[in-house]
């Protein structure tokens, strides 16, 4: 077994229940964690036998342009759409940070952590 980790992907988007978070936007960070068996990839050296970060980015990207109105909902299409369409992944968990969220404070970030196995 072997991880793979995808750390402080930024994005900007449109999430949250309020009208105002819709229309402007914030930054989010997102951290991804897989789980697979890298030892065919380890001895072969092919991108083939392995789970391609890259496909894991656009995934992150791709659901994150999507509006939600809460990041529990984003992060579990992230990890659905991540174990369907990469059959290695054994469990994945997402991290999915709103920085500086508009609660009236000085908060850095607000951060959901979702995990799913196959």
């Amino acid at each position: 077994m072997g991880i793979i980790k995808l750390n402080n992907i930024r994005v900007y988007a449109h999430h949250g229940c309020l009208t105002e978070e819709g229309k402007i936007g914030s930054d989010y960070r997102i951290d991804l964690q897989i789980e697979a068996n890298l030892a065919a990839s380890a001895k072969s050296d092919e991108l083939s036998d392995t789970v391609d970060y890259v496909h894991l980015n656009k995934i992150v990207k791709e659901e994150m342009a999507v509006r939600s109105k809460l990041l529990e909902h984003v992060a579990q299409r992230i990890l659905d759409r991540s174990l369907q369409e990469i059959q290695q992944i054994e469990k994945a968990t997402v991290e999915v940070s709103k920085l500086n969220p508009p609660l009236g404070g000085d908060v850095e970030n607000v951060t959901i952590v979702l995990s799913k196995q196959q």
